[in-house]
């Protein structure tokens, strides 16, 4: 089935141009004119990538982004934001906030479509299988279901096990209760953010190197990532 893509933008002559080289390359094409119709499409279409103006009339594309960001259902949706407000900070804005590339206009359909194909080979290549994640000492092998600390194997429930591949996949991200309740648990799952810390305290009690790691980010969530390195005496 043909990767489909979602163009959120205000101007009629731009959408159609995109649009016409998009469905040109093979892709089934989405459109939206506003940021609010955009980010219910985004939603609901099941879509693959969003090309996404900046100045959009009411919700501008930052907001759409933040938004998309939040949301388990869109937030590993990529994003290229491609608006006229070419400055830096601009830029530098569109990807703190989680847009995957910046495309300024005026711009060549040609290097759109080779972005967007750029971008969609990379999304594929993250959806391949992987069976073994190793974090410093910690090794956790989902094929045969093993999870090993400094060589040892350690004993983790469905759960515990799942909820510690999620943080390795998503290592140096800021990942809300929510969002681990819904990936974890499932959205059908009607318990408190609380499950959440428990498991997070019984995975630091089996397995020590997350004490270090495994992160709590007031008001926001959990945050797994690298061990500072100590500076040399």
């Amino acid at each position: 089935m043909a990767q489909k893509i979602l163009i959120v933008e205000d101007e009629k002559d731009i959408r159609d141009l995109l649009q016409h080289y998009l469905k040109r390359e093979g892709y089934q094409v989405e459109t939206a004119e506003s940021g609010e119709v955009g980010l219910r499409k985004a939603i609901e279409k099941n879509v693959d990538l969003i090309l996404l103006d900046l100045m959009l009339p009411q919700m501008d594309g930052l907001e759409v982004c933040r938004a998309l960001r939040s949301n388990p259902r869109t937030s590993s949706i990529p994003v290229i934001m491609v608006t006229a407000k070419g400055e830096e900070a601009d830029r530098i804005v569109g990807l703190e906030i989680g847009a995957d590339d910046y495309i300024p206009k005026p711009f060549s359909p040609r290097e759109v479509i080779a972005r967007v194909k750029a971008r969609l080979r990379r999304l594929e290549m993250a959806k391949a299988p992987e069976t073994l994640y190793r974090f410093g000492p910690i090794t956790l092998d989902s094929e045969r279901y093993v999870v090993t600390h400094d060589g040892k194997a350690q004993t983790l429930t469905a759960k515990e096990f799942k909820l510690l591949q999620f943080l390795i996949q998503n290592k140096g991200r800021v990942l809300s209760r929510d969002v681990l309740l819904n990936e974890v648990w499932g959205y059908d799952y009607f318990g408190t953010t609380r499950t959440v810390d428990v498991h997070v305290a019984r995975l630091r009690q089996k397995l020590p190197f997350l004490n270090q790691t495994l992160m709590a980010i007031k008001g926001l969530g959990y945050k797994l990532h690298e061990p500072e390195e100590k500076n040399a005496p």
